[in-house]
């Protein structure tokens, strides 16, 4: 059974989560993060059964014939973490499976690593997401000429873009310089306390940031291959 903070544990269980739910809702702070139940529920039930579980081993086909039962403890316990800024040490361990891109194969730089973490914990990330999109659009925060990891957006419309900017410029008979940049290992590589500083520099509410700021500390990870795995090891950089 996934390990959990005490802190998430130490509450009283509802008789009814619906009826728990209008009575705190009456009563606290419109700035609170919360965790509708509904939501849970909504997203356990669009669990793919066919992807990897993580290492806690909790099967995707489980949560999602279970939604019904397990929505309102669920939704308890992700506001509660939220709230606290604990993360249950399961969804921080990754079991992580190399994947041949091409190339030979005796070359390790030709595998793509591909991080299982916990069902329940990624259950929890899309409603923290939607979250800090909302905050980042309000306050303006990320730029228009932004395209990847963003609502509305993507690698087509950034060519979309780029072309009619440039097609635009040359239409204007003025000269054209085009320069790629490409950051090799990026997201391996970066330090964890720097997308902190940065989601603080936006204003971001301490709640959300003191989660992610546990979320990303002492996180464990192994490798797997063919269902024999490594010994576990401390990853100090880099975002699952």
């Amino acid at each position: 059974m996934p390990s959990l903070p005490q802190s998430l544990l130490l509450r009283p269980a509802p008789r009814s989560h619906g009826l728990w739910r209008n009575q705190r809702k009456s009563g606290q702070r419109e700035d609170l993060p919360l965790v509708e139940e509904d939501q849970v529920r909504e997203q356990l039930r669009r669990l793919d059964i066919h992807k990897s579980v993580g290492p806690d081993g909790i099967h995707l086909r489980v949560l999602r014939e279970l939604a019904e039962v397990i929505a309102g403890p669920l939704s308890i316990i992700f506001e509660r973490s939220w709230r606290t800024g604990e993360v249950p040490e399961d969804w921080r361990k990754a079991s992580v499976i190399p994947v041949f891109k091409k190339g030979k194969k005796e070359d390790l730089g030709n595998y793509r690593s591909v991080s299982l973490t916990s069902i329940p914990g990624k259950v929890m990330t899309p409603r923290m997401s939607c979250s800090i999109s909302k905050h980042m659009e309000k306050k303006k925060a990320i730029r228009s000429s932004q395209h990847g990891f963003t609502t509305g957006k993507s690698h087509q419309t950034n060519l979309i873009a780029f072309y009619d900017g440039m097609t635009g410029r040359i239409d204007e008979r003025r000269a054209v310089d085009v320069v790629y940049l490409d950051f090799s290992k990026a997201f391996g590589t970066v330090s964890h306390s720097v997308p902190i500083a940065k989601l603080r520099k936006c204003g971001l509410d301490e709640w959300t940031v003191k989660w992610i700021e546990n979320w990303l500390k002492d996180r464990p990870q192994r490798v797997v291959i063919r269902g024999t795995e490594s010994s576990w090891k401390s990853v100090t950089s880099g975002v699952p």
